[in-house]
C-alpha cells in the first residue's frame, strides 16, 4: 500500500501565517459588531439577519482552504511504498583470470579464454548484491577492475580481456597475490577469490603457496578452477612460414598446487573440461557462497500534487464566482 511523504516539509511552517490570518479575521469581525442601543427601533428586534449575511464567511473559508492546499503543493507530496528491511545475499568476489597464450586452446568453444569470459559474465550478472573485482595474469598480473557493485562496468572490463595485454607466461602466484591485495581491506564478512588457470606457475616473484598463505591470513577463501580437457587439446600456432595452423598440445595443469591453494584457504578445487562443466562449476560456487545482509528496499517516488492543484483552482474559482454573484452586495 502506498504512503504519502513530503519532499519539502519545511513549507509547513507557512501554516503559521494561515493561523495568523484566521486570528486577524476573527478579531476584525468581533470589532465590527456594534453594541449601541437606539430607541425607536424596538419593532425590528425580532427580525433576523439575511442568510447571505450568515454565509458570507464561507468566502474566507474557501480562501483559507485554498491557501492551505497550496502549502501542501509546495511541500511536494509523493507516494512511495513502505521502506522495509529484507534479507539478501552478497559478498566481495575477485575473479583472477589467466590470459596466457595457452588459453587459446580450442577444447572449449571458441577457446578457453572466450568461454571463461562468457561464463564469468553470466556469474556476475546472476549476483546483483555482490561486489566484484577483476584481476588478470599471464607472465605478470594487474587489476583490470577494482571492487564495485556496478555489474555493467565489471562485465565490460571482462569482455575486453584479450591475449597480449601482458607478457606471456603463467604467474599464478602473482595473480593470486594481486587479488588478495584487492580484498585485504574489505570489511565484509565473506571474501572470495575465484582463480581460473590452465597451466603451471612459471613466472612471477611470488609463488602460489606463499600467495595462498596471504589469502588465509586475511580470511579469504580461494576457489581454484583448472580449465582444459584431459590429455591433449587443439591449439592454434604458427608454422615456420608464419601460417596459422592447429596442433594438438598436451594439457598441463598443476592440479596439485591448485588443490593446495584451495585447502589452505578453505575453498575448493574444480576441474573444467568443457563449457558446460565450467558453467556448472560456477553454479556450485554460487550455491556455496551465501552471506546474509540486511538492505532497505523502497519503490520509486511519484509526485501527487496535481489533484491538489485542481482543488485549489476549483476553490479559488468558486470564491470568485460567489463573491461577484450571490455575495456581491454583502459589504
Amino acid at each position: 500500500m502506498d504512503n504519502i511523504i513530503f519532499a519539502n516539509p519545511e513549507f509547513f511552517y507557512l501554516f503559521i501565517v494561515i493561523g495568523l490570518m484566521i486570528a486577524w479575521y476573527l478579531l476584525r469581525g468581533h470589532k465590527s459588531t456594534g453594541t449601541l442601543s437606539v430607541s425607536g427601533f424596538e419593532g425590528f428586534s425580532g427580525r433576523s439577519a439575511g442568510w447571505r449575511s450568515h454565509f458570507r464567511h464561507v468566502l474566507f473559508a474557501f480562501r483559507m482552504i485554498a491557501l492551505s492546499l497550496l502549502i501542501l503543493v509546495l511541500a511536494r507530496p509523493q507516494s512511495t511504498n513502505r521502506w522495509e528491511r529484507v534479507s539478501t545475499e552478497g559478498i566481495d568476489i575477485v575473479m583472477a583470470v589467466d590470459i596466457s597464450g595457452s588459453m587459446r586452446a580450442m577444447d572449449f568453444k571458441p577457446n578457453r579464454l572466450e568461454a571463461a569470459k562468457a561464463v564469468g559474465m553470466e556469474f556476475v550478472n546472476s549476483r546483483p548484491d555482490d561486489r566484484f573485482g577483476l584481476v588478470v595474469f599471464a607472465g605478470e598480473s594487474f587489476t583490470q577492475c577494482p571492487l564495485t557493485t556496478d555489474q555493467v562496468v565489471v562485465t565490460n572490463f571482462m569482455n575486453e580481456l584479450d591475449f597480449g595485454m601482458v607478457e606471456d607466461g603463467t604467474a599464478i602466484g602473482m595473480g593470486l597475490a594481486t587479488a588478495v591485495n584487492r580484498l585485504k581491506e574489505s570489511k565484509t564478512e565473506s571474501k572470495v577469490i575465484i582463480l581460473l588457470t590452465d597451466g603451471v606457475n612459471n613466472s612471477g616473484e611470488i609463488g602460489p603457496v606463499t600467495a595462498s598463505e596471504l589469502a588465509a591470513t586475511y580470511g579469504i577463501r580461494v576457489y581454484t578452477i583448472g580449465v582444459g580437457s584431459r590429455g591433449s587439446a587443439p591449439v592454434p600456432v604458427q608454422d615456420v612460414f608464419g601460417r596459422s595452423i592447429v596442433q594438438n598440445m598436451p594439457v598441463e595443469i598443476d592440479e596439485e598446487v591448485l588443490q593446495k591453494i584451495a585447502v589452505m584457504t578453505g575453498g575448493e578445487y574444480f576441474r573444467a573440461t568443457d563449457n558446460s562443466k565450467l558453467r556448472e562449476i560456477y553454479r556450485q560456487i554460487d550455491t556455496l557462497e551465501k552471506t546474509q545482509l540486511d538492505v532497505k528496499q523502497f519503490s520509486k517516488r511519484k509526485d501527487e500534487y496535481f489533484p491538489i492543484i485542481l482543488a485549489v483552482l476549483l476553490l479559488v474559482g468558486l470564491e470568485v464566482i460567489l463573491r461577484y454573484t450571490i455575495f456581491r452586495t454583502i459589504p
